[in-house]
């Protein structure tokens, strides 16, 4: 099992500063946030009143009964002068791309910054295609990390999310970025949009799946990773070319990594090649968080 950290490229505007008693400390930019994270079982390194110096914003969870943790919403408690939108920049190996992040009632940002080593393997992966102009499809793709380091390879992207704000907020991020080309905007659900086009016989070089845990389409459809997620793997292997990559990530702490090698050795004919391990990011204190598992699947050379 492979390994990846983002002390491997050079990204000054994202750090975590420590992590502990179920939170993380960390630095987007400008600005420092205090957050929960439930993989950091271990006790803070630094003090608690370095904490409460350093951060300029606090989430909170508002604990509501007979609801999921995961699910909860909070409330963001802001130190004076301190604004909840600001831009960050992400300096790859040899690509970079600007963002928008904004607190979120979920405590999210808009940036997942642990998937920075996937957007460089997707970002090597299409440019050795570039002259093509691979097609890559970003499933559940949030706010567009994954679909600008596509674009920025050369690829042409198709950019999915069932939720119309949210894939707003990634066409904003792609304006921030006039040197990267046009995408495809896509509000749907991913299974549906997969099995239409397995059924239309279109096929990507690229596929991206971000899935969470749980959610809705558009439409009101259900999605559950645990009872979906086979279903969507075996879809996927239909659409695409002779020559292809599949990145999927998993953050259910229920789901490891080798239940997804064994869906896309099920599912993916022909020899391959797969790859899986963490997402992991690397304190200045010294702990290593692991955030999820992922998998890459290219076929073989």
């Amino acid at each position: 099992m492979s390994i990846y950290s983002l002390n491997k490229v050079n990204w000054k505007d994202y750090e975590l500063i420590d992590s502990g008693d179920f939170e993380k400390l960390e630095r987007f930019g400008n600005l420092v946030l205090w957050r929960p994270e439930p993989q950091a079982v271990w006790k803070k390194q630094l003090p608690i009143s370095e904490w409460e110096k350093r951060h300029q914003a606090k989430y909170i969870r508002v604990k509501t009964p007979n609801v999921k943790l995961t699910s909860e919403k909070g409330q963001w408690h802001l130190k004076k002068g301190v604004r909840d939108q600001w831009p960050i920049t992400y300096d790859g190996s040899d690509f970079h791309f600007k963002m928008k992040l904004q607190l979120t009632q979920f405590g999210h940002v808009g940036l997942f910054p642990e998937q920075s080593d996937n957007w460089e393997y997707i970002y090597r992966t299409v440019k050795n295609h570039a002259e093509a102009k691979p097609k890559v499809l970003n499933l559940f793709a949030y706010t567009g990390g994954a679909s600008l380091a596509a674009a920025a390879a050369g690829g042409f992207v198709s950019h999915l999310d069932s939720v119309k704000k949210t894939v707003t907020w990634a066409n904003q991020n792609r304006q921030e970025n006039p040197h990267l080309p046009e995408m495809r905007w896509i509000v749907e659900d991913a299974m549906a949009f997969v099995k239409r086009e397995a059924r239309r016989g279109n096929k990507y070089h690229g596929v991206i799946l971000d899935p969470p845990a749980y959610g809705r389409g558009p439409k009101g459809e259900k999605w559950v990773l645990e009872e979906q997620i086979d279903e969507i793997v075996r879809a996927t292997a239909e659409i695409v070319e002779q020559d292809f990559f599949v990145v999927l990530n998993l953050y259910s702490m229920g789901l490891s990594a080798v239940i997804m090698r064994n869906l896309v050795r099920m599912h993916f004919k022909g020899e391959i090649d797969i790859e899986i391990g963490e997402n992991v990011v690397p304190s200045t204190t010294g702990a290593e968080l692991p955030l999820g598992t992922f998998l890459r699947v290219s076929s073989k050379k």
